[in-house]
């Protein structure tokens, strides 16, 4: 694979023209972008994944929800159907894709919706009786038709945006220089441990602008895994297969492996589509753990669901009391 992306070095500065262009065009006018008159937060990235934006969106999800009726709004990626789907009691990760379903699933008092058109999604969602309050774009960061009236871009701690490069040859969506449009910018999957010193040498080399804040956070860990009606305290489990379908499964990798956790690891591409071989191999195994986005899309399998469960993640925000007053403050 790197070998390939050397290979695709060439390319990279057209791609980095054609973006750079594009958001030039939205920045100048002469492409249009939709504002609105209620609160719009889009989480979003400038790479291809592995930022953590679920668990930015489930955070927001909590923060919110008790003061506001709020909707989630995602593209659905790899759904099997096309345009706006609302969520009822007939989703799934077929319908609606397994990130949104996993918000379904989790928070019943909420509206979770998807649409690839985010602003034909808006609408719809504006259509319902009642309106939700709030509205959280998931993944639309580069999704310029919508001009969301708060921003928060992430950046995973062992990726930073600012020592990569654009597709092919790096990871970015476009270039680094469409971190200006962000409000908020969240250094995700960050030690525990970090160090005043470090976060202060990242942020310079984030150079902000005097508008922008920075925040660090870590995924915290449960101490139990959950099946569909149990659960298991994670320090006592006999040796297991950890199944992974996401973009960076390390540092779950390494967390379990922190822990003294005996098990192998079956690893499979971000939103991977199982298929009925895949089945049969974990169905011969007697216990399997799993995040939470692969356990909504192989939890459905019966041949699973007696030995599957799924080890559930928070994110937890250094200075919460600031992030928290500065996004209620943008929505109030």
């Amino acid at each position: 694979m790197k070998f390939i992306r050397i290979i695709l070095f060439p390319i990279m500065p057209f791609y980095y023209v054609i973006t750079w262009l594009r958001n030039r065009m939205y920045d100048l006018g002469f492409k249009s972008s939709k504002s609105y008159d209620f609160p719009l937060i889009c989480v979003g990235n400038l790479s291809t994944g592995g930022t953590g934006k679920t668990p930015m969106i489930e955070y927001l999800i909590r923060l919110l929800k008790d003061e506001k009726s709020v909707a989630t709004l995602s593209r659905g990626y790899k759904r099997k159907t096309i345009g706006f789907v609302l969520a009822d009691q007939h989703a799934n990760a077929d319908t609606i894709g397994d990130e949104p379903f996993q918000f379904y699933r989790k928070f019943k008092d909420i509206t979770v919706a998807v649409d690839a058109n985010r602003q034909e999604g808006i609408g719809k969602l504006r259509e319902l009786k009642p309106q939700p309050e709030v509205v959280l774009l998931d993944d639309a960061f580069q999704h310029r038709k919508v001009n969301a009236g708060f921003n928060i871009l992430l950046t995973a701690y062992n990726n930073l945006y600012f020592k990569d490069m654009v597709l092919p040859t790096g990871n970015l969506r476009e270039p680094r220089s469409g971190a200006k449009r962000a409000d908020l910018i969240v250094v995700t999957k960050c030690s525990k441990t970090i160090s005043d010193a470090e976060k202060s040498m990242i942020t310079s080399k984030l150079k902000l602008k005097d508008s922008q804040q920075v925040f660090f956070s870590y995924v915290d860990y449960a101490s139990n895994v959950i099946s569909e009606n149990d659960e298991l305290e994670l320090s006592k489990l006999p040796k297991f297969t950890l199944v992974t379908g996401i973009a960076n499964a390390k540092p779950l990798v390494d967390f379990l492996k922190e822990k003294g956790q005996q098990f192998d690891h079956l690893e499979y591409s971000d939103h991977y589509s199982f298929k009925a071989s895949d089945i049969d191999v974990l169905a011969s195994k007697s216990l399997i753990i799993t995040t939470e986005k692969d356990f909504v899309r192989l939890s459905d399998y019966n041949p699973l669901k007696s030995k599957l469960y799924y080890l559930p993640i928070e994110m937890v925000i250094d200075k919460a009391l600031e992030f928290n007053t500065t996004v209620s403050n943008y929505i109030n």
